[in-house]
């Protein structure tokens, strides 16, 4: 039997359905507002290219596209020469090229074989990224100059040969930068790579502005913003949680993180992606004082996790201890 109208169940049923559709509303129209009009994409006609696509996240974004039959390039460090020859000949969707994404002079030479294989990339998911989980007076120049080439500096070789050829094509492309919630958190023993993902917001923001008020054919080009907690990746394997990040901080499946990318490139829209939820929030620590933000730090428990870590693979890099 139905509620009566003036009765208290079915008045809070009625403001909660009210929020809950001007919340969606709101944030539809806020999206439309700072990101613009979705781009029309058409499968057929993309080129996929993604940075540290050998596995991880990159791997499942490189994995499914070639499943929808999207031409995609992988361009990964770890590739050898079998399975990049091996792709080629067979003309797989996915291709394979080796190229250590720091290295411009590289990038340039791989970055035209793409072109001349494939045809003009469309889709840039800059995904590549190493770790040095090390007390910071253990990180040697090279450990820190590897961390931002890769991280940062990769992106800026990358989006350069990227944006050009789109400056005049109809349906633009969709630049994706996966940066990290540890760009927002800095944790003991990360330094080099939450410098690197820091500097990797600052860039996206920086250039989303820049494409948004430049010559540029309006909403040609779509960007994405990805700042993902800990994935169930190599990259952080070791990580280990207990009850109260299993509950405020669960680790990301990176199957659904990717699924999520795919589906806003596809809709051809721009915007930011922050998974788990805490991970759209984090910024506002910032402006909590600095007792309280101390207090949130070690109730996270995130600076022993990372140390954890940090000892656990260490460890098994010198073959005392293997997981």
């Amino acid at each position: 039997m139905a509620a009566p109208y003036d009765s208290t169940s079915f008045i809070v049923t009625a403001c909660y359905a009210t929020f809950i559709n001007l919340y969606h509303l709101m944030s539809s129209l806020s999206d439309r507002y700072a990101f613009g009009k979705s781009r029309e994409v058409d499968l057929s006609d993309e080129v996929v290219v993604v940075t540290g696509g050998k596995c991880g996240l990159g791997g499942c974004i490189a994995e499914v596209y070639g499943m929808k039959g999207v031409r995609v390039a992988v361009l990964d460090v770890s590739v050898g020469e079998e399975e990049e020859k091996s792709s080629a000949d067979e003309e797989d969707d996915v291709r394979y090229y080796r190229c250590d994404v720091g290295d411009r002079e590289e990038v340039d030479r791989v970055w035209k074989r793409v072109v001349d294989d494939l045809g003009t990339p469309t889709v840039l998911v800059n995904n590549a990224a190493v770790v040095n989980g090390k007390p910071f007076l253990e990180l040697s120049a090279d450990d820190v100059e590897r961390t931002f080439r890769t991280n940062t500096i990769s992106h800026y070789h990358l989006t350069s040969l990227f944006l050009p050829p789109l400056l005049n094509r109809p349906n633009g492309g969709t630049l994706i930068t996966i940066a990290s919630v540890l760009g927002y958190l800095g944790p003991s023993q990360l330094s080099a790579y939450s410098g690197s993902k820091a500097a990797l917001i600052a860039y996206h923001d920086s250039l989303s502005a820049e494409l948004a008020s430049s010559s540029m054919p309006k909403n040609s080009v779509k960007t994405i913003l990805v700042t993902p907690g800990a994935l169930t990746t190599p990259l952080f394997a070791g990580l280990q949680q207990n009850r109260v990040r299993d509950f405020f901080g669960p680790v990301v499946d990176v199957r659904e993180l990717a699924m999520k990318i795919i589906w806003m490139i596809d809709q051809g829209k721009g915007g930011v992606i922050a998974m788990p939820a805490y991970a759209r929030w984090i910024a506002w620590m910032g402006v909590l004082p600095a007792g309280l933000h101390k207090l949130a730090r070690w109730a996270s428990g995130l600076d022993g996790a990372i140390q954890a870590m940090s000892q656990r693979r260490t460890k098994t890099e010198a073959g005392e201890f293997v997981p």
